[in-house]
């Protein structure tokens, strides 16, 4: 008999929260700083962490569907403080804050009597500061506060590389380098922040970069790129242009000019030359944006909110998005005018004409796409993106 996993990362209800980013992952996926949720719990409790993710997603994800000695809201972001509360916990028992489920010991095994079996357990009040991940433009909130802390599970000894090229001006030296990065003729400021450059990622001649900022493997930063954080660009993008406090997934294309910022780009997403979104609307006002847990427009809790886009979308040359626009996954975008503020997944068209994208032919270009990164779309993927194409 194997031994019980000690620690799983449940979605609960932030599943739905947090899409259409989660349409396509679980909660604990996402990339926030320099990793994605499971992988900083995974450094902070030196320890093997598992995920329980929605049953279109169980078998690409590993789904752990037994029992485990201690449940993690995925939506948390791990401290001492809390990890000391998540050694102390004692048998069927529930921590909550504010009407939140943080942690449950032990997590039932999945089944029909999961709910009964949690009715029976004891909840206590966590009183500590908690930092997590409620909807989706907290992503780009938090960006600088997870930087600092992924920064701590760096091994910085490998980060004073010398040899990455010439003709650079470095300002303060909060910067980490590591070995096979290539930067030439490039401006790094780490005065409000650190700068973290990952192996096999490039930053091209003309390219003014300030922190805080973290740009990973095979990520290419083109010429006369201006970044600005807290920016976040994942493993194998293209970025070119103007950034300011973006996070990007990883896999997907910002290569020409135009502005993007405040904002969260998933997977393999493109955008046309000269794509520009608002990030601020012209009263100064708080940004409402569409909510896929309440099903409408909310406020976001910030005057800052630029575009929030899932998997596989893409858009035309001098597209122009609205303060706030969520895309859903599988969205092609083109023509002139802002298109709506609210883009569900499969559409295809511009401004408020919007028709459904065919699945096959989504699926044949995902392929072409992904192929020219050397990833395979197989059978597992295809099925996910198939469970919510409507």
């Amino acid at each position: 008999m194997s031994e019980i996993v000690k620690y799983v990362l449940f979605d609960g209800v932030h599943h739905q929260k947090l899409k259409p980013l989660t349409l396509t992952r679980p909660v604990a996926d996402l990339r926030i700083g320099i990793f994605t949720i499971q992988e900083k719990w995974s450094l902070a409790l030196n320890s093997k962490v598992e995920v329980r993710t929605k049953d279109y997603l169980r078998k690409k994800f590993n789904s752990h569907l037994n029992s485990a000695k201690i449940g993690i809201s995925a939506s948390i972001f791990p401290s001492l403080d809390f990890i000391d509360a998540l050694d102390s916990i004692e048998e069927n028992t529930i921590i909550m804050k504010s009407g939140k489920v943080l942690a449950i010991s032990p997590l039932p095994e999945e089944n029909d009597e999961l709910d009964s079996k949690l009715s029976s357990y004891r909840t206590v009040q966590y009183t500590g500061e908690i930092q997590s991940v409620e909807k989706p433009m907290d992503i780009f909130i938090l960006n600088t506060l997870e930087i600092d802390r992924d920064l701590n599970f760096i091994q910085k000894e490998n980060t004073h590389s010398n040899n990455y090229g010439t003709g650079n001006l470095f300002i303060g030296d909060n910067i980490y380098i590591e070995d096979g990065a290539i930067i030439n003729g490039a401006t790094l400021n780490s005065n409000d922040g650190p700068i973290y450059i990952s192996k096999s990622a490039e930053v091209m001649e003309g390219s003014n970069l300030r922190g805080p900022l973290v740009i990973m493997e095979n990520s290419v930063i083109k010429m006369g790129s201006k970044i600005y954080g807290p920016t976040t660009i994942g493993p194998s993008c293209k970025i070119g242009g103007e950034l300011s406090n973006v996070v990007f997934q990883g896999f997907s294309n910002k290569a020409h000019d135009g502005f993007l910022g405040n904002s969260v780009v998933g997977y393999w997403c493109n955008f046309g030359a000269d794509s520009n979104s608002s990030n601020l609307k012209n009263n100064y006002s708080e940004v409402k944006s569409w909510n896929y847990h309440t099903e409408k427009f909310d406020n976001t809790g910030t005057m800052y909110c630029g575009l929030i886009i899932g998997d596989h979308s893409k858009c035309g040359i001098n597209t122009m998005f609205n303060t706030g626009t969520v895309v859903g996954a599988f969205v092609n975008i083109f023509g002139s005018g802002f298109p709506s503020k609210f883009i569900p997944s499969y559409s295809w068209g511009g401004g408020d004409a919007f028709e459904t994208y065919k699945f096959e032919k989504a699926i044949e270009l995902a392929n072409i796409v992904m192929k020219r990164r050397g990833v395979e779309l197989d059978k597992l993927t295809i099925d996910i993106y198939k469970s919510f194409f409507k």
